[in-house]
């Protein structure tokens, strides 16, 4: 019984750490440079059910940009925004990435399933069909210069 006590404290005392944990937070080193509001005119004003993600795809068309708008604001934590808060939408450098409409495509230094995905079908998660026409065992593991056919 003693040994019961004691797991049941030792599990409560972990699922207390882990809910304490500082998710969606930006390291401060990011926080304590000078933000760009001088070079940025674009103001978006928090409305109910956004989040950082949404905000991001909606200006950049690339959700994972919600970093660059935590830290352009300072945001202590990413995760809690209030409705009607200001944010400073930054200006960030795109790269534009032209579609694939071949039906084979050479593998580039720096990419992923996902991305040719995207740029092949507009879907990122069509990059299973890519991986099962290539016969790739692992989708994390992909080599510059192979040829790639892409289902159509």
């Amino acid at each position: 019984m003693i040994l019961g006590f004691f797991v049941i404290v030792i599990v409560g005392v972990l699922v207390v750490k882990y809910l304490k944990t500082d998710r969606g937070t930006i390291p401060q080193e990011l926080l304590s440079g000078t933000n760009s509001v001088e070079m940025s005119d674009k103001i978006h004003t928090v409305i109910k059910g956004d989040n950082l993600w949404n905000i991001a795809v909606t200006y950049y068309g690339d959700g994972f940009k919600w970093t660059e708008i935590a830290t352009e604001n300072k945001l202590d934590n990413a995760s809690v925004i209030e409705i009607g808060q200001d944010l400073t939408i930054p200006n960030v450098e795109t790269v534009a990435v032209g579609s694939i409409t071949a039906a084979t495509y050479e593998i580039v230094k720096g990419d992923n399933l996902w991305d040719i995905s995207v740029r092949a079908y507009g879907d990122g998660y069509k990059w299973v069909e890519i991986a099962r026409e290539n016969n790739i065992v692992n989708p994390n593991i992909i080599h510059t210069g192979n040829i790639l056919v892409l289902p159509r």
